[in-house]
């Protein structure tokens, strides 16, 4: 059972959750996927300040033979909260919560569920470590659909920037996961979605398999930046904000004829004075 685990366990990694993200915010709500990547990256924040700050133990931690090194090579950073139980909860939650669709809870609970279980059975986390991410995530996949962040004016850019002045401060011995989640935090902040999803079942298809081309083309080439480089706090920061940027406004820009332009929303001021 252990290589079924380990492709279960899969699911939880960075690359899926990118997928997710994309296709959700290309093929089915635009707005919603904003909102749901800002709370994405404030809950990795907060799993990431809590497992460094707290510096649990996994449970192979005395006993490496507990856990497979297949297994092993799955859990990075200490044990408490489970990054994937939290994360796995706080994105399909957070998809769930915001489309209000029977069949999309149960797949939704299904994979949450089987996540969870996953690093139980390959042993690199102990059940409190899961059962808090997976509350951890419900409350940000509640964020995500009962929140829409403000983004005019100054509250557009002074949240991004505030996220990348601290990217550039943090020391070199801080975690990796600070620098990740501060970027996806700016890049999502940041981001307006100005487009509507397909029309056409034909028109998903080539923005789904177009867009993740685009995407994973971008990831792969920051990625290649020399260490010395890519490793600096602000540069990482920089590699996830502009990894969202062009997902959310260069994908839409290349692929303008399947992602029209949606009517712009009037600001409050203009409703009023209309009124």
């Amino acid at each position: 059972m252990d290589s079924f685990w380990l492709a279960v366990t899969t699911l939880g990694r960075d690359e899926v959750f990118i997928v997710v993200l994309a296709l959700y915010t290309w093929l089915v709500r635009p707005t919603g996927g904003r909102d749901l990547g800002v709370a994405f990256a404030l809950s990795y924040l907060v799993n990431s300040a809590l497992k460094y700050g707290l510096n649990e133990p996994r449970p192979f931690s005395a006993d490496p033979a507990l856990a497979s090194d297949a297994a092993r090579a799955t859990a990075g950073g200490p044990g408490l909260p489970s990054g994937h139980a939290q994360m796995a909860a706080t994105l399909w939650g957070g998809i769930a919560a915001q489309v209000r669709v029977g069949w999309v809870w149960a797949v939704a609970a299904v994979l949450i569920v089987l996540i969870a279980v996953s690093r139980l059975a390959l042993h690199v986390h102990y059940p409190l470590d899961v059962v808090v991410g997976l509350l951890l995530g419900a409350a940000f996949a509640a964020l995500a659909a009962r929140t829409h962040f403000p983004q005019r004016d100054a509250l557009r850019w002074a949240p991004a920037v505030a996220a990348l002045v601290i990217a550039a401060f943090m020391p070199a011995s801080a975690p990796r996961e600070y620098a990740v989640g501060l970027g996806l935090f700016a890049g999502f902040w940041w981001a307006r979605p100005d487009f509507r999803v397909p029309d056409t079942a034909a028109g998903r298809v080539i923005v789904g398999v177009v867009g993740l081309i685009t995407v994973f083309a971008v990831y792969f080439a920051l990625a290649a930046l020399p260490h010395s480089v890519r490793d600096l706090g602000l540069v990482r920061a920089l590699r996830y904000g502009v990894l969202v940027l062009v997902a959310v406004h260069g994908v839409p820009a290349l692929l303008r004829r399947w992602l029209p332009r949606a009517e712009p929303v009037p600001a409050p001021s203009q409703v009023a004075a209309r009124v």
